[in-house]
């Protein structure tokens, strides 16, 4: 409860006509008598709000909403009782989300409603809870104002934004081909599955022909094949203290999400089940699916994932994806490799080749290139440009005593990982290494 400008004018007019009747005592009867009926109103206006108003509020929101993307939110007030009522409104929306639009101020008739919307930009993924919305309320003569918290709370999902990831693939795709598109056709006569069987025709290979087919038919008759579309896709994500390094506004673990549901989306669009381990902080563990299905599987399982402050054990993690993952699978390992790590890389690395085929992605910071690059014109900027490079020839070293294939180990700044991780995997679909 706090008094209103109207009161705080009233009680000022009233102290200036006490000065006034120091001066000229026949004001001071006038003086006790404004005082006391100030008093009086005062306390009568207080007495109206002591009750909690007769106001319903409806909050309209999406349940679901995309990450640094403005969104409306609706608030609807209802006054249910009989007098009309002075409202200024401010939502408890989640204290980290950029806002516009509030607070409020509306009057509102006995029996009607009013609806305010404002405009609201999530700042990370994952759950977030809109409490019981800020409501202030003038008493009837505007003397007093009282706040009330008025409504149910909600809570509401914050997802990657979607439509950003869809923009990554198509651009990857179209760099690779002007008319790759962002989905590869099933290609005839290509790949392992077999199709159908059809009429020889001139080019076909002669180990194509089904001489058992061509036997029966009395003509030449050859065995038709696809592209694999029952493989699986499998990333290893680093949850640990690494990622939470950051270029810009964005960190680490943040372009790490993102390119693992780029490349999700893509392969569940070439009919390849998708599926995750996260080690290191937390450990989560999707199954691979195929589909739509899989892609919202992955979605729903990662939305709120965030990396944590500790250190990853790439060992016991390659252990882990074994022991869970019994078909022959490409697993995609994402993570921010240092030199140290070189001996913990390299055994997890051979662990899982045994069975699959692995690539690794390792993030590297964008500042180091940045440093590296940049003119020398004073001495702190030879000393920033050689530790610089020093650091990035030590993490070549480490990447090269990996011991894994040049085309399987990729260290690139987190900007581009979303673009190098697809046409790695559709150069891999091509060549039917997996």
């Amino acid at each position: 409860m706090i008094p209103a400008s109207r009161l705080l004018l009233a009680v000022a007019c009233w102290t200036l006509l006490g000065f006034a009747a120091s001066q000229w005592p026949s004001l001071l009867p006038w003086w006790q008598g404004g005082g006391l009926a100030l008093l009086l109103l005062a306390l009568a206006d207080l007495w109206s709000v002591r009750r909690t108003p007769s106001l319903r509020i409806e909050r309209k929101l999406a349940g679901v909403w995309p990450v640094d993307v403005w969104r409306d939110a609706t608030l609807t007030l209802h006054n249910e009782g009989a007098r009309a009522l002075q409202v200024e409104t401010f939502d408890d929306y989640p204290t980290a989300w950029r806002m516009a639009g509030l607070p409020h101020a509306s009057r509102i008739a006995p029996g009607a409603y009013v609806a305010l919307t404002y405009r609201l930009c999530p700042d990370r993924r994952g759950d977030a809870v809109f409490g019981s919305a800020h409501v202030r309320v003038d008493s009837a003569l505007g003397l007093w104002r009282r706040n009330w918290r008025i409504g149910a709370a909600d809570t509401v999902k914050v997802f990657p934004d979607f439509s950003k990831l869809l923009g990554h693939v198509l651009s990857a795709t179209d760099r690779r081909s002007p008319t790759a598109g962002a989905i590869r056709k099933r290609r005839r006569g290509e790949g392992t599955d077999f199709r159908q069987l059809r009429e020889y025709r001139q080019g076909d290979s002669l180990r194509a022909i089904d001489w058992k087919a061509t036997a029966r038919q009395q003509k030449p008759i050859s065995r038709e094949y696809q592209e694999e579309r029952d493989q699986q896709v499998v990333f290893l994500l680093d949850t640990g203290r690494r990622m939470l390094a950051k270029d810009g506004v964005t960190s680490h673990f943040d372009h790490a999400l993102n390119a693992v549901l780029t490349l999700g989306f893509l392969a569940q669009k070439q009919g390849d089940a998708i599926g995750l381990m996260s080690f290191g902080g937390e450990t989560r563990w999707i199954s691979p699916h195929k589909g739509r299905a899989g892609l919202d599987r992955l979605l729903t399982g990662v939305y709120d994932l965030q990396a944590g402050e500790v250190a990853p054990d790439y060992t016991l993690a390659a252990g882990n994806l074994l022991h869970r993952l019994h078909k022959r699978a490409f697993v995609v390992i994402i993570t921010n490799l240092r030199d140290e790590d070189d001996q913990a890389m390299r055994d997890a690395c051979e662990l899982l080749s045994a069975r699959h085929l692995v690539m690794c992605a390792s993030l590297r910071e964008k500042i180091l290139d940045a440093a590296a690059d940049a003119p020398v014109r004073r001495f702190d900027d030879a000393l920033r440009q050689s530790a610089a490079a020093h650091y990035l020839a030590q993490r070549a070293d480490a990447i090269k005593r990996l011991g894994v294939r040049a085309d399987q180990l990729i260290d690139i700044t987190p900007e581009r990982l979303s673009m190098t991780l697809v046409n790695r995997y559709l150069d891999i679909k091509e060549s039917g290494r997996l």
